[in-house]
């Protein structure tokens, strides 16, 4: 019986990324160490057609979600439509798709990457919402190639799908000046997410455009969730908290749950406090008033980063690439 790659990492004490790395023909181990794996495999009886299948098939694409915190990255509207995005793709391109949850920490997500070696894995794409720059350098080891999804790292070299979310907060803000033509507040998300930080930069990017102070605005700190930004916004109330007479909201999630504290507290939306959101999740159409918003084109961001996936495993040489899907605004009646 062959031995496999994973139990040749364990004979010659190396990473399964080193050694998948050198029976794979990919780049990031040294001449002497690849030839000390090769040779070991050759002499332990491994299997090379296994490789030579793997390069000659379609293969899987793995969805890697990860979930630092589980508070972002849920069964929400956005990240069930950005999968079928994702999933269309495969199918259309005649790529297999398995999605892949993986949890916790750096110490934790090791051994869970390290799976990924040994499976039918060819490329990744990347769910990186809840990543911090740390937890996306882990996935560099990995032999195959990979697509980062919903995030932006500026000192990390690898390839990127992700919304414009700072020309997104520009023109809900933008409207909102115009529209209300008073100082705009912030619903700022509580939970230190990268896509929250470029809305906090596109929303004072506005403020400062139309010659507004900064300091002038209203920041109220909301948990990212319907019922969290609700609770949230009670609290806000109940101290007695000044108000704003207009919100950016960082995400439709957040928006909703602060309409449905203001109302029960007597305030008319629009007609007291305007709100805009980000996302244009279903929801923002059916409640009353129907929410002003950002949309996202999230099956178009997931069918962008199969194709961009595809092109890593399909031309070499290829050179990291950062794309940004562009929003809309969509008027409805919360301003």
């Amino acid at each position: 019986m062959s031995i496999t790659a994973k139990e040749l990492a364990k004979k010659l004490n190396l990473s399964a990324a080193a050694v998948s790395m050198a029976l794979n023909n990919k780049p990031g181990v040294s001449t002497d160490t690849r030839r000390r794996i090769l040779d070991a495999a050759d002499r332990y009886g491994y299997d090379f057609t296994r490789i030579t299948e793997k390069q000659n098939a379609a293969g899987t694409i793995y969805l890697v979600i990860y979930k630092k915190h589980g508070a972002i990255v849920d069964d929400t509207p956005f990240f069930s439509q950005l999968s079928e995005g994702i999933t269309d793709a495969c199918q259309q391109s005649g790529y297999k798709l398995k999605i892949l949850y993986l949890l916790g920490e750096n110490d934790e997500l090791l051994p869970q990457i390290e799976e990924i070696q040994y499976s039918d894995c060819i490329g990744i794409i990347l769910l990186g919402t809840e990543m911090q720059k740390e937890d996306a350098l882990l996935f560099q080891h990995l032999s195959v190639p990979f697509v980062l999804l919903d995030t932006y790292f500026e000192t990390v070299a690898c390839d990127y799908v992700l919304i414009n979310n700072v020309q997104g907060a520009y023109l809900a803000t933008s409207h909102l000046i115009k529209k209300t033509r008073k100082q705009p507040g912030y619903l700022k998300s509580s939970y230190a997410i990268g896509n929250f930080a470029e809305r906090n930069s596109g929303f004072f990017k506005a403020v400062r455009a139309y010659g507004m102070s900064s300091s002038k605005s209203i920041v109220h700190a909301l948990t990212p969730s319907i019922d969290g930004a609700y609770a949230d916004m009670k609290e806000i109330l109940n101290a007695g908290e000044k108000l704003a007479p207009c919100y950016f909201a960082d995400n439709d999630l957040i928006a909703v749950g602060a309409m449905k504290a203001l109302k029960e507290y007597g305030y008319r939306i629009p007609e007291d406090i305007a709100i805009v959101g980000f996302d244009n999740i279903p929801m923002s159409t059916i409640i009353e008033p129907a929410l002003t918003t950002i949309h996202v084109p999230k099956q178009y961001m997931g069918k962008i980063a199969v194709q961009r996936l595809i092109t890593l495993l399909t031309e070499k040489g290829t050179q990291p690439v950062k794309i940004e899907i562009s929003t809309q605004l969509v008027e409805r009646k919360s301003v």
